[in-house]
């Protein structure tokens, strides 16, 4: 069923952003969904189609329709999933090397969103469609902590968290070569690459700002054992900027050497694992931090050299 909203403009709002304004309003809804539908002109002032950025007056009456969630036709799977902590609202998952994240075309079925919908039933609608509950990606072949929203509301404060920078997550990864300096920011905007459209890159014109930090933990002949912050949250975000610095992830088949070494090899994918998650909840307000250890096949690589983390 659809919902209808009205609001009249005061005073105090006046000069606000449409989208902006709306997403202040207890509407439980992101501000990249009513921008959606401002643009399907489901969102309109004084009877009038607007842009996201159109700039409030004062008395302007706003007319909202939110149309019912469209029933998305993924398959419940009972696939055993590594859940490290669960309540009513939300669950933290550590994902396994291998696992899809999301159902997108080549993969609906045997995917993450597949087995929280066997474990939970439902999960939260307002991330899209073929996404329910899944507040940050892991790419494949990355391991480690995954946050997961049970219902809108808890999702939407999430996300609200993660575009304030307030939710850290933190990754631990080998890359060849001995970084300089041993700690430090990297700061390119990221966007589809221009010639080969499956990967992203450091592009100036069209990127969007992404930031990342890293500390060395422990170096060995000719690679560096990184622990790696997020400040963004951009599409291959790690590894395309250690990349573009000219220290690829070890057994990265995308972003890494063409030409792969013993220790490629030896993974077989990329050495990426999400080991920390920290944030506060959003319901009760408690301060929650999760590590995973290391996969067996990062510690096999990591221990081959006798470097230990």
């Amino acid at each position: 069923m659809e919902k209808k909203f009205n609001f009249t403009v005061l005073d105090e709002d006046e000069g606000k952003r449409l989208d902006k304004f709306l997403a202040s309003q207890s509407l439980n809804l992101s501000r990249t969904y009513i921008a959606r539908l401002i643009r399907e002109e489901k969102a309109r002032v004084n009877d009038k189609v607007v842009k996201p950025s159109y700039s409030l007056r004062a008395g302007d009456l706003i007319n909202v329709t939110v149309p019912p969630p469209e029933k998305i036709d993924i398959k419940p799977e009972d696939i055993p999933l590594n859940i490290v902590y669960e309540d009513e609202h939300l669950l933290i998952v550590d994902k396994e090397v291998g696992m899809v994240v999301h159902p997108a075309p080549g993969h609906y079925d045997g995917t993450l969103v597949n087995a929280l919908l066997f474990h939970c039933g439902n999960l939260s609608s307002i991330n899209g469609f073929l996404r329910p509950g899944i507040i940050h990606r892991l790419d494949k072949d990355t391991s480690g902590l995954l946050l997961v929203a049970k219902e809108d509301y808890t999702h939407l404060k999430l996300v609200e968290s993660m575009q304030k920078r307030e939710i850290k997550r933190r990754y631990k990864t080998v890359v060849h070569g001995i970084i300089e300096p041993a700690e430090g920011r990297i700061e390119g905007p990221i966007a589809r690459h221009p010639r080969f459209r499956k990967k992203m890159a450091v592009v100036r014109r069209r990127g969007k700002d992404a930031v990342t930090l890293y500390k060395t933990i422990k170096i060995w002949e000719n690679y560096s054992f990184l622990e790696v912050e997020l400040l963004t949250g951009r599409t291959h975000q790690i590894r395309v900027h250690l990349a573009y610095k000219g220290y690829p992830v070890v057994g990265d088949k995308i972003y890494g050497r063409l030409k792969q070494d013993e220790l490629d090899k030896l993974i077989g994918r990329q050495a990426l694992h999400a080991y920390e998650l920290k944030f506060v909840h959003p319901v009760t307000n408690e301060e929650k931090l999760f590590q995973s250890p290391l996969p067996l096949d990062m510690e096999r690589i990591v221990g081959e050299k006798g470097v230990t983390g």
